[in-house]
């Protein structure tokens, strides 16, 4: 099997050159086709030889992820089927609001953590992907950002299928193939990474000094009703959680984003509020706050307005900064809670 050249590292390459009697700059051309043109073969790689192009070929692959099905809402919101090269499926979305059009990736081929509330954890982590699929599901979605609301891409978060801090450096070499001018040159600050909490890694984050923002997907700031939903909070308790998001922002002075979907008669009384409160005043942060995307798996409701407006306005009348997130793309399971594969027949089955 040929090496996926984009795996390769720049030491291999550059040796590789040398080896069949090629300059060193051939690299940067190499590099610039890969990650700013997006080839997917190495004949379109026209200011290389012949020669260099066949010896690329005989040695390495190019892996193209595919689009297998595209799905629109009526409000707009894109959602892609991804068949990656090993027959594995994931899914991305595209959200366009007026001022924003934002990508929504996935970082792993299923999920390990199973939270009670999220499609995705109900299936079975396949594998991570690695940085070049996590990359080209943005330059997919940011082409298809254009060819549909000729607007370009704005934002990115990882809130896709998969838990990003579990698959650490695929998720950091790919933010910074995109963040790098010999790749897509966005900002750092237009790239958020979301997690269900893991201390240790919310850690890591800060000693590597990242400048993307950081959401942690909360739900409940009590323990009891935190191990509930997210079996995670078992090994990550709220106390080592609000400890990680304290060094993560004095580490980079990040503000951080706490994530917080309103479960009706769960998590959405005035004590919850106030529990959600005495967590958030910890750190400077802001709170979202999400409407309950349904799943088949789960019983759970949203709360009602009168409750979210209370919910709301409790933690406004503490001076901290919320914001109501409405859902977008319910109508093709492409909200958030809702990615996950429908496979019929071992194809992609669209409902």
């Amino acid at each position: 099997m040929k090496k996926d050249i984009r795996t390769v590292d720049e030491q291999e390459l550059i040796d590789f050159l040398q080896q069949i009697g090629e300059k060193n700059y051939r690299l940067q051309q190499i590099q610039e086709w890969l990650w700013k043109k997006h080839v997917s073969s190495f004949e379109q790689m026209t200011n290389l030889s012949k020669n260099l192009r066949e010896k690329l070929h005989e040695h390495y692959s190019i892996k193209k992820i595919q689009i297998k099905t595209l799905q629109k809402s009526t409000d707009g919101t894109l959602k892609f089927g991804f068949e990656l090269s090993d027959g594995h499926l994931i899914e991305g979305v595209l959200i366009p609001t007026p001022k924003r059009m934002t990508a929504c990736i996935s970082s792993q081929v299923g999920c390990s953590l199973t939270c009670k509330f999220c499609a995705t954890g109900y299936m079975k982590l396949k594998r991570n992907l690695l940085a070049h699929e996590i990359y080209e599901q943005v330059e997919i979605i940011r082409q298809q950002a254009v060819e549909n609301y000729g607007i370009p891409l704005t934002n990115i978060v990882l809130m896709g299928m998969g838990e990003p801090l579990l698959n650490y450096k695929n998720v950091l070499s790919a933010i910074e193939k995109i963040t790098s001018p010999k790749g897509m040159e966005m900002s750092a600050k237009r790239i958020t990474v979301s997690t269900a909490g893991i201390a240790k890694m919310i850690k890591k984050l800060a000693d590597d000094q990242v400048k993307f923002e950081l959401a942690l997907s909360l739900h409940a700031a009590n323990d009891k009703k935190r191990n509930t939903i997210m079996p995670i909070n078992e090994t990550n308790s709220l106390i080592n959680l609000k400890e990680a998001l304290q060094y993560f922002y004095q580490k980079t002075k990040n503000q951080i984003t706490l994530e917080y979907i309103v479960f009706q008669d769960f998590n959405d009384s005035l004590d919850d509020a106030k529990e959600l409160y005495q967590f958030a005043k910890s750190f400077p942060c802001k709170i979202n706050i999400i409407e309950y995307n349904p799943i088949e798996h789960a019983n759970f409701a949203n709360t009602t307005a009168d409750r979210l407006e209370n919910f709301k306005n409790y933690l406004k009348s503490k001076g901290m900064v919320v914001n109501i997130r409405r859902s977008r793309g319910r109508d093709i399971d492409a909200a958030c809670g809702q990615l996950a594969i429908k496979e019929k027949e071992g194809k992609l089955f669209v409902p």
